[in-house]
């Protein structure tokens, strides 16, 4: 395991802005919170990203936004992480689900792409599944509707307002992690918006 303290955050998302307000663009906003959060200035643009570095917790944290499209997210994470020599268990990925109520947040240590084809590609990538992430929920995906359709249809107004909070909450949920290790963030922010919401 990698011991030098470098933390990379990636936001999962598509470039452009007909994308913006997408479901499949609520890491891009995450780190944008991050960015303000940690003062870091998401200025360069090697790797097929748009990236920043600075420093939390007496850490190294590098936020990225690849710039490759959702399904080859994995070609940015893996090209970042050999520059900057980021292991994978120090590798934290922000990205949509579907398969999770609106505003829900999950966070999970490893584990397979559950169907996301941005996950998919990181996982290929890396030829690894054991790094952190945390997933936002964006569903559920209405009865009839095509999933590609589903998460590249912008958001209402209202659901943009209400996820707010939620780009907030899982920036936290991101620094938690870093800090305090998967299991804290777990305990913290897991089900969270769930019961506020109800």
């Amino acid at each position: 395991m990698n011991m030098n303290g470098n933390w990379l955050i990636v936001g999962i998302g598509n470039p452009g802005r007909q994308y913006e307000t997408t479901r499949h663009n609520v890491g891009f906003h995450t780190i944008d919170v991050l960015s303000k959060k940690l003062d870091i200035p998401m200025r360069s643009r090697r790797f097929k990203t748009v990236h920043g570095m600075g420093v939390y917790a007496g850490n190294k944290v590098i936020l990225a936004k690849p710039q490759t499209y959702v399904n080859l997210s994995g070609e940015a994470v893996r090209s970042l992480s050999r520059y900057y020599g980021v292991d994978p268990e120090h590798i934290l990925v922000v990205y949509d689900d579907v398969y999770l109520e609106m505003g829900a947040i999950r966070i999970r240590p490893s584990g397979s792409a559950g169907g996301h084809n941005g996950l998919k590609n990181i996982i290929s990538q890396l030829g690894s599944e054991d790094f952190p992430r945390v997933r936002l929920g964006t569903g559920p995906q209405p009865e009839g509707m095509d999933l590609v359709e589903f998460v590249l249809r912008p958001m209402t107004s209202g659901e943009r307002k209400a996820m707010k909070d939620v780009y907030e909450d899982a920036a936290e949920a991101c620094l938690v992690l870093i800090k305090e290790g998967a299991e804290r963030a777990m305990n913290l922010f897991n089900g969270k918006r769930n019961s506020r919401q109800k």
